[in-house]
């Protein structure tokens, strides 16, 4: 049972997800210089005559960009905005924007399933992410009944030179928060998916009689018309509101503790799910739909404490499911019967 626990628990989970911090720095230095150039705040102000035709200014532009770091962040920096309406509207689809946290989850199912083009795959959640956030916000504004000009006043910062220090103090706090969540709450959610996924009414056993393997297959059904109806995908996606890497780290061991780091195992586990019927297009939906579900629990701490409102937070977590549902629905249906 503690070999068990080391091994296909702990190092399974854990260990599975230091392995995309290399990707992780290079998104995080990306954005650091983006910043430090002095290029973030021209953005608003080139994005300002969009902005304004979904009803928002040009600095709303910026929590979503920072989305692309951390929700967390991104959610506080809407605190910018003045008007309220804004400030909840940019809320609501910040968490559209992918996050870093759910990159493990494209790199591992978009080299799994589309070895030869993975990164065209990976980046499609990025692009989709943000056509779904802007749709979102053309919806609001065409239904909203008060019709308002955003003017914008913003301070424009010379351009210079990124500056090293600067730069190393962005990434280093930003992996700093990586490696403490893995440390902590991926290390505990990992401890956690191992005692549901072995231990059961009749105690310590086998996984198909778990805990775990019961709460998957009670709700089947819901994921079962977007092409993820498989007990062990169901239970990955619910531990992935802890934090979304927890998916990838949850994947490792609810199949068996396979190795996520060894390519020969990656395709032999492709190789067995497309056998039971896991397609590319099931794994298309699968990035899909961690893309726009709901965002992890810090983030909805968040939006809690920005907007002081449980009914608000209870809305924009049901409304980032109806959507993640409702487009992963169409692209599966649609393309079962294409392909």
């Amino acid at each position: 049972m503690l070999v068990s626990l080391v091994c296909d628990g702990i190092i399974a989970g854990v260990g599975g997800i230091l392995t995309f911090l290399p990707n992780i720095c290079i998104l995080f230095f990306a954005l650091a210089i983006l910043e430090d150039s002095g290029y973030m705040s021209r953005v608003a102000y080139v994005m300002n005559d969009i902005m304004n035709r979904l009803g928002l200014s040009g600095r709303a532009f910026i929590p979503m960009i920072l989305g692309f770091g951390c929700s967390v962040p991104a959610i506080m920096a809407s605190r910018a905005l003045e008007d309220k309406r804004d400030r909840y509207r940019t809320m609501l689809v910040t968490p559209f924007m992918s996050c870093s946290a759910r990159l493990p989850i494209y790199i591992l199912f978009s080299g799994m399933f589309f070895p030869h083009n993975a990164m065209i795959v990976a980046y499609s959640m990025y692009l989709i992410g943000i056509v779904v956030a802007l749709a979102a916000l053309k919806a609001m504004n065409l239904f909203s009944h008060e019709k308002k000009e955003n003017d914008l006043l913003i301070e424009l910062p010379e351009y210079k030179r990124p500056s090293a220090h600067t730069v190393y103090v962005y990434v280093w706090e930003k992996i700093k928060d990586y490696l403490s969540r893995a440390g902590t709450v991926i290390f505990a959610a990992s401890i956690l998916m191992w005692f549901i996924l072995n231990f059961g009414p009749a105690g310590y056993g086998d996984m198909a009689d778990s805990f775990g393997a019961i709460i998957g297959k009670a709700i089947v059904p819901f994921f079962a018309p977007i092409g993820l109806g498989y007990w062990q995908i169901c239970l990955a996606l619910i531990a992935g509101i802890s934090a979304k890497e927890v998916v990838v780290s949850s994947f490792a061991v609810l199949f068996d503790g396979v190795n996520i780091n060894s390519p020969a195992a990656l395709a032999a586990l492709a190789s067995m799910m497309s056998q039971g019927g896991f397609t590319q297009l099931n794994a298309y939906c699968m990035m899909l739909f961690s893309l726009l579900y709901i965002p992890c629990a810090a983030t909805i701490a968040t939006i809690h404490a920005e907007s002081h409102s449980w009914k608000w937070t209870a809305f924009s977590v049901c409304f980032q499911i109806a959507v993640a549902w409702v487009l992963t629905f169409v692209v599966y249906q649609i393309g079962s019967r294409i392909f």
